[in-house]
């Protein structure tokens, strides 16, 4: 099996140069700082016209948690429809209860919406209160894969978790290994985990082009990119044998 790299980007230009970089996949979000919303109408019609890698798209409305009003899951659902017109390759969501188990109408609901697009579960399963049982109802809504770190901040930590997951799921689903993967580490998560499919940002800080800045601003003008040569590096070893 073709071992993939889904690089997760927040802005027109890091979807571009992880394209032309060498990632497998593209996850397109924005606000980086908020952990991912979903992206303006502008970058989805752009990105679609000038790569031809496959494109996930984050479908996020707000920062914060993942328990949705009424009007929060229509736009979820708005969403989906302008992503399956541009003919997207698929979305990427994830919707909990308050008691912190999976919000199974919903995500079902959204998945038969999305269809024939893939459906990824985000890292929202990070938050659950019991990844076994949450599995267990996210492959029963249909959804392609599950984006998770193992239940902690970083995959590394949280290899023995995805661990178990790729063996409960047993080919049923895809779990996708993310969180703080570079090429430091994703060796050893690879060979620990038996993962097939890799997240990463593979993020870089570029410094603002600005000449001026107002000395009694505090604001940070530097933008989030993602770094060529890490995407090389990490390609480079999930293709070993």
């Amino acid at each position: 099996m073709r071992n993939t790299l889904e690089l997760a980007v927040f802005n027109i230009e890091s979807a571009l140069t992880a394209a032309k970089g060498g990632a497998d996949r593209l996850e397109i979000c924005e606000n980086y700082a908020n952990g991912g919303t979903t992206p303006s109408y502008g970058i989805l019609k752009i990105l679609r016209n000038k790569v031809s890698i496959p494109v996930f798209v984050m479908l996020c409305p707000r920062a914060g948690d993942f328990v949705y009003t009424d009007e929060e899951f229509e736009v979820i659902k708005k969403d989906i429809l302008i992503c399956k017109k541009l003919n997207f390759d698929g979305v990427v969501c994830g919707i909990l209860k308050t008691d912190g188990s999976i919000d199974v109408p919903r995500t079902s609901e959204l998945v038969q919406l999305a269809y024939p697009m893939e459906f990824t579960f985000h890292r929202a399963f990070d938050r659950c209160k019991d990844p076994l049982k949450a599995l267990e109802d996210i492959i029963d809504c249909g959804c392609n894969r599950i984006l998770t770190s193992g239940q902690v901040p970083n995959a590394l930590g949280g290899k023995k978790t995805i661990k178990q997951l790729i063996q409960k799921a047993n080919n049923r689903i895809t779990i996708l290994a993310g969180g703080g993967i570079r090429s430091n580490n994703i060796a050893e998560i690879k060979q620990f985990t038996g993962a097939t499919e890799f997240h990463s940002s593979a993020k870089k800080i570029v410094p603002s082009k600005m000449q001026f800045i107002n000395p009694k601003m505090k604001d940070d003008l530097n933008q989030v990119s993602v770094d060529v040569e890490e995407i090389k590096k990490m390609k480079k070893i999930i293709s070993k044998k």
